[in-house]
């Protein structure tokens, strides 16, 4: 079965079971750019305006480089602020209160995101989510939670990503 068209995806509950689903995709091969991330801006502001326990992260990075802030943040263990970071990954959807990085946010941006995605189910059309599971992931994303997707490269990848989400605490994971 080709991956192709399919995200694995998962929602997690605060930014250390994020971080460690994040790294477990990175120990896995997978680069900053290849990971999407949405998350609410209150989220991001909580969890990734600064550092969190005085350690810095590639995922703080890429969150906080996602609102334009923390550009010189250097990452170490763990990558969602790299993710949120890149300049041209990520995209603050003002309307919405999200932050979307990654290759989606790119084709997003592309695409004029701000009148395209009119809720969070127009901003995920790319990633192929069936409507109703996009609503247990916007409830989540509204209480805080962090989503997390990745195009997995075979099955075999899916599968070990899938798992290791859910070890991860990871909620609502699916391929």
């Amino acid at each position: 079965m080709a991956t192709d068209d399919r995200y694995v995806t998962g929602l997690f509950p605060d930014r250390a079971s994020a971080e460690s689903a994040y790294q477990r995709a990175v120990d896995r091969g997978y680069k900053t750019d290849d990971l999407n991330l949405v998350m609410s801006d209150e989220t991001r502001k909580k969890h990734f305006s600064g550092t969190e326990g005085g350690r810095q992260t590639e995922l703080g990075t890429k969150a906080a480089e996602g609102a334009g802030i923390g550009a010189g943040i250097g990452g170490t263990v763990g990558a969602i602020a790299a993710a949120v970071a890149a300049v041209g990954t990520s995209i603050a959807l003002p309307g919405l209160g999200l932050v979307i990085a990654g290759p989606v946010a790119a084709a997003l941006a592309g695409a004029g995101a701000g009148g395209a995605a009119g809720s969070l189910v127009g901003a995920l059309i790319g990633w192929n989510i069936p409507e109703e599971r996009i609503k247990e992931y916007e409830t989540g994303i509204r209480e805080g939670g962090i989503l997390m997707g990745v195009r997995p490269r075979s099955e075999d990848d899916a599968t070990h990503l899938e798992q290791q989400w859910r070890d991860a605490k990871g909620q609502n994971v699916y391929r």
